[in-house]
């Protein structure tokens, strides 16, 4: 197959093409793969790891661990944020086939095709009207609630994590204490 994929986007010099992850020599059909890469191609990454995670197929795990690592390639080796990103092209093409035989009936035999897929997945950044579009429908649907509820959150973990170093402050306190008064 000559050309780009007819889901990815056409390259255009200087401009980055999106941050991909792949799978290869995967041990699923590439047809099953793509019924779950239908269903999440052009969502944002945080909606297709939910949906990804409810989804009960085989693939959709491989599909979850290879947008996992697509997000982590494009946030820790070009310091993007993750909650800006979306799922831009995503395909599976067919792998080496693995040809195995069953006998049948007088002698003779069927073939069985073990497929294998290699399974891509290319995330980019959302663009500036999109994320606009995205934060004003999640002010509308709660997003201060949500903002409240996050700082809530962070200062019950702060209280948490203060006073478990206050707790091993005071047993090492303690330790010391006996130790003076069993005078070891």
């Amino acid at each position: 197959m000559t050309g780009p994929k007819l889901n990815e986007a056409t390259r255009v010099a200087g401009v980055s093409s999106g941050f991909r992850a792949s799978a290869r020599f995967a041990r699923l059909s590439p047809s099953k793969v793509r019924v779950v890469l239908n269903l999440v191609r052009g969502m944002d990454v945080r909606s297709a790891d939910n949906l990804l995670r409810l989804t009960d197929r085989d693939s959709a795990h491989i599909v979850r661990k290879l947008l996992a690592s697509a997000v982590a390639n494009a946030t820790n080796n070009f310091q993007q944020n993750a909650e800006e990103l979306y799922i831009k092209a995503c395909y599976a093409d067919g792998g080496p086939t693995l040809k195995r035989f069953r006998p049948r009936a007088k002698g003779s035999s069927a073939a069985i095709f073990k497929r294998t897929s290699h399974v891509t997945i290319v995330v980019d950044k959302l663009s500036e009207a999109a994320l606009a579009i995205r934060e004003s429908q999640s002010e509308s649907r709660g997003g201060a609630q949500a903002a409240q509820r996050k700082s809530r959150v962070e200062a019950s973990r702060a209280r948490a994590q203060k006073s478990k170093a206050a707790a091993t402050e005071n047993e090492v306190s303690d330790d010391a204490e006996n130790e003076k008064a069993t005078g070891n």
